[in-house]
C-alpha cells in the first residue's frame, strides 16, 4: 500500500475529549486496549490497528483484488438467469456458515476498543469523568441512513415505488444511478432531488472490471468524475462494493460508501468493523452497517427485518451509524417490498436516532471533527470509568444515562 490512508482517525479525534489528555496518556490507553482486538503480536500502535482496522490489512496485502472463481462467477453473472444466482448464493452461504474470519452482522472488537480506550483514559487520568464531543446531533442517539443502488432498467423503473413509500412514512433517500447500464430518466432524478432526496453515482458499468488494472480504473474515473458533476453529486458507490482505497483518491468525491463494517458475502469480503464514518485519504466513508436487502432476502432467506433490528440495536448502544443499502430492482415489488415497508414502518415509531441523507451525515461529522472544542453548538457529552462487570464498562450520559456493557 502506498500510504496509510488513515491516519486521520486517531482516537484522540474520534473521542474530541474536553480537555484533551495528554500525549502520553493516550498512548498508554492505546496499548492496554490493542489486546481486546485480538490481533497479532506484531500490531502495537494506532497506525497499525487503523490500517488492520479500517485499511482492512488484517486480510493480507491481495484484499483488493477478486479471487479466481469470483472473477469468473461476476464475467458470467449478466448472462445467468436469476434463479440460478439466488440458488448458487445460497448455496455459497451453505459453505460459509461458520468460516467468516468476521462476526456477522455484528462485528464488535472494534467497536469495544474504542469504548475500552476511553475506559482506560480515564481510569489513567485517575479521572471520575470526561467530556466528548456528542455523536450525533441534538443529543441523539445514533444517525439512520437510507441508499439505494439503481442496478438496472427495471431497478429505475420501480424507484418511484420506494420513494414514495419513504415520503408518505417521513424518510428520504439516496439514489445511486449507474451512468452507463440503462438511459438514465432525468426527469425522475430532476423530481426526486426536489422533493428532498439525494443523487449518486454507483459505478460507471455494473461489472466486475472497473478494478481488473490500475489503468482501467483511471480511464473510468475519468467519465466518473465527469457524471458526478453532471449528477450534482457528492457521493459514490462503486458496483459490486469491489474497491481499493488507494486508487479511488483519484474521484473527486466528498465521501464514498463502497465499504462495509462486515460481510463476508461480498465478491471482495471483509470489512472496516467501524460502525462510524471515517477519513480516507481526501474523502470520507460512510460505510454500511446493515446488510444488504438481497443478501437477507436471497441468502439468507428471511422473511422479516429482524435481522436489521438485532443489529440496530447494537448500533444504538454504541452510538453508532445504521446505514443500509436496499435496491429497487430487488425490494421495489413482492414480498421483499412489503419486508421493507414493515421496516420502515417500525422505524417510523422508534425514537432517539437522527435521520439523515448521506451528504448531511458528512457535514455533521466533519464539523464535528473540525470544531472547537469550546464551540457551542456542539455540547458535550460525559463519560465515566465503572468498575463493575470486571471492569469493562463505561457510562455515557447526555440528558439521560446510559450504560454500555462490553460483555
Amino acid at each position: 500500500m502506498a500510504s496509510n490512508l488513515w491516519t486521520a482517525n486517531t482516537p484522540q479525534k474520534f473521542w474530541l475529549c474536553n480537555p484533551d489528555p495528554p500525549a502520553e496518556i493516550w498512548n498508554l490507553a492505546i496499548q492496554n486496549a490493542i489486546p481486546i482486538l485480538g490481533f497479532p503480536a506484531e500490531i502495537k500502535n494506532i497506525e497499525d490497528v487503523l490500517e488492520y482496522t479500517l485499511g482492512e490489512a488484517r486480510f493480507g496485502k491481495n484484499r483488493y483484488k477478486i479471487g479466481f472463481f469470483r472473477s469468473i462467477y461476476y464475467l458470467l453473472k449478466p448472462y445467468l438467469p436469476r434463479s440460478m444466482i439466488i440458488r448458487m448464493r445460497q448455496k455459497y452461504n451453505f459453505l460459509l456458515n461458520g468460516k467468516s474470519a468476521m462476526g456477522w452482522p455484528i462485528e464488535s472488537h472494534y467497536v469495544k476498543f474504542q469504548w475500552e480506550l476511553l475506559r482506560q483514559v480515564l481510569l489513567l487520568s485517575e479521572k471520575e469523568e470526561i467530556a466528548f464531543r456528542r455523536f450525533w446531533p441534538e443529543g441523539k442517539r445514533y444517525a439512520f441512513v437510507l441508499t439505494h443502488d439503481i442496478e438496472s432498467a427495471k431497478g429505475q423503473r420501480l424507484v418511484p415505488v420506494l420513494a414514495d413509500m419513504e415520503e408518505a412514512l417521513g424518510f428520504r433517500s439516496m439514489f445511486n444511478f449507474v451512468p452507463e447500464v440503462y438511459p438514465i430518466d432525468w426527469g425522475l432524478v430532476h423530481d426526486l432531488r426536489e422533493r428532498g432526496f439525494e443523487i449518486g453515482v454507483h459505478g460507471l458499468k455494473h461489472d466486475s472490471k472497473m478494478f481488473d488494472t490500475y489503468d482501467r480504473f483511471t480511464q473510468r474515473s475519468v467519465r466518473i468524475n465527469q457524471y458526478l458533476h453532471e449528477f450534482q453529486a457528492h457521493g459514490f458507490r462503486a458496483p459490486l462494493m469491489i474497491r481499493n482505497p488507494d486508487w479511488m483518491q483519484l474521484l473527486d468525491l466528498e465521501y464514498d460508501l463502497s465499504f462495509f463494517d462486515t460481510d463476508p458475502y461480498e465478491p471482495m469480503p471483509g470489512g472496516v468493523m467501524s460502525i462510524w464514518p471515517f477519513t480516507t485519504g481526501r474523502f470520507i466513508e460512510l460505510p454500511y452497517t446493515l446488510p444488504q436487502d438481497c443478501t437477507l432476502y436471497e441468502v439468507m432467506r428471511e422473511t422479516s427485518p429482524k435481522i436489521w433490528f438485532d443489529k440496530i440495536e447494537f448500533i444504538e448502544k454504541y452510538h453508532g451509524m445504521a446505514l443500509v443499502n436496499v435496491h429497487p430492482d430487488y425490494s421495489g415489488e413482492g414480498q421483499v417490498k412489503e419486508i421493507y415497508r414493515t421496516f420502515l414502518g417500525a422505524m417510523r415509531a422508534r425514537t432517539g436516532y437522527w435521520h439523515a441523507l448521506p451528504q448531511e451525515v458528512v457535514s455533521w461529522w466533519k464539523n464535528r471533527s473540525n470544531c472547537e472544542t469550546h464551540a457551542v453548538d456542539q455540547p458535550l457529552m460525559m463519560a465515566c470509568a465503572s468498575l463493575e462487570e470486571n471492569n469493562t464498562s463505561i457510562l455515557i450520559s447526555n440528558r439521560e444515562s446510559i450504560v454500555i456493557k462490553m460483555e
